[in-house]
């Protein structure tokens, strides 16, 4: 299988990266893994409404181009689907098991995902209630995967 994360902006505080690196390093024995970023917008000073919803159109443009064709397509979006790591688990177990062999998540930007990008998901995903910087919620997400493959596998992580 492989699994694509493909997010807007670099990661560019060491903390972030270096997590981000751990994680990959990790979840090599589990996974093939493709973390690619886009260039992010630069946020209008006073664009308003309007500017903004240009910035979310051009970074979801953005992510479309890298999505690879033939796969499950996960958005993340505070406003969707929560999981338990249990359950989070199940579901990619059940992708697994019926032959998925590429998983794409896409992570928005500052300003989140445009419409469009949602309607284009499988899946929208929301990694909690809380709201994170979409940096930290790269590393949430791939830290989930490589506690998934554990689950999994039966091998302690988790517990």
């Amino acid at each position: 299988m492989l699994i694509q994360v493909i997010a807007v902006g670099k990661l560019k505080e060491p903390f972030y990266q270096a997590a981000q690196e751990e994680y990959c390093k990790r979840l090599k024995g589990y996974t093939n893994l493709l973390v690619e970023e886009v260039p992010d917008e630069k946020l209008p000073l006073d664009g308003g409404v309007q500017a903004l919803r240009k910035v979310r159109q051009r970074e979801g443009q953005r992510l479309l181009k890298r999505l690879k064709p033939h796969g499950r397509c996960i958005a993340l979006d505070p406003r969707g689907k929560m999981f338990s790591s249990e359950e989070f688990a199940s579901w990619l177990g059940d992708q697994i098991n019926i032959g998925v062999n590429l998983i794409s998540f896409l992570i928005g930007g500052t300003v989140g995902l445009p419409p469009f990008v949602l309607e284009k998901a499988d899946l929208v995903w929301s990694l909690s209630r809380l709201t994170f910087p979409h940096q930290l919620a790269r590393v949430i997400l791939l830290e989930q995967l490589y506690r998934a493959f554990k689950i999994l596998r039966n091998e302690p992580y988790h517990y």
